[in-house]
């Protein structure tokens, strides 16, 4: 199997998505499965067609061990499973820093190269965002950007009108995971709430089935699991 071609710059990336919405999708990524994509198309179809960047991150504020794969592998892996939508691309902007992934940090950054916040979508799994209060620089980075938040399997987006009060005043639930967002150019950031279903996937699950050679059909695209068969990603021999 030839290795993935990881040359493309991220400042192509960002040229590439600085008119209209961009929708970010961050995380580990270790690896990257049906369940992340299945986040990024819900979010996206709610975006109207507009392009989802995924984000791996270097440095996890809110995990102490580190990732099992590295940088480059998961960005391998990430640019494969993007590879076949056209609506997706990698971006390694967070794998640039040895700073810890802040989303707000990251944000930031974004604006830099040229992103009006009221462009700027973050994408999160409402498991993730019930735990927004801990995020680095809560609640000022709500303002940064409108947030999408999509249920994940056991954890309804609409659930957290009740479990987080302080932000219900944001908050703008959408029915059907086909819903449209709009949103004003001169919008103050949102947050949007999505109940769909998404595939109960874990990357623990997947890691754990790989050092147990079981197969991932249904769990990562099918080119993602060659590549990590091929690199022998998660296997003991690996010191997993």
């Amino acid at each position: 199997m030839r290795d993935v071609d990881l040359g493309r710059c991220v400042a192509v990336l960002m040229k590439r998505t600085t008119e209209g919405r961009t929708g970010i999708l961050g995380g580990r990524f270790d690896p990257i499965h049906l369940g992340h994509l299945g986040t990024a198309a819900v979010a996206r179809r709610a975006l109207a067609r507009d392009r989802v960047l995924l984000l791996p991150s270097r440095v996890s504020p809110h995990r102490g061990a580190p990732a099992h794969a590295t940088d480059r592998d998961r960005l391998a892996l990430v640019t494969l499973a993007a590879s076949s939508d056209a609506h997706l691309s990698p971006c390694d902007l967070e794998l640039e820093s040895d700073a810890p992934s802040y989303t707000s940090v990251t944000l930031e950054r974004l604006r830099d190269q040229g992103h009006r916040r009221t462009q700027l979508f973050f994408i999160v799994g409402a498991d993730a965002f019930a735990e927004i209060a801990t995020w680095h620089h809560y609640p000022a980075m709500l303002d940064n950007a409108h947030f999408v938040v999509v249920s994940r399997p056991g954890y309804p987006a609409s659930d957290l009108v009740e479990t987080l009060p302080d932000l219900r005043a944001r908050m703008r639930p959408l029915t059907g995971g086909a819903a449209r967002l709009s949103v004003d150019a001169d919008t103050a950031p949102v947050v949007f709430l999505i109940d769909a279903v998404t595939p109960d996937v874990s990357s623990t699950d997947i890691r754990a089935r790989v050092a147990r050679g079981e197969p991932l059909d249904g769990l990562v695209p099918a080119n993602v699991a060659a590549y990590i068969t091929h690199h022998r990603l998660y296997t003991p021999q690996c010191g997993d």
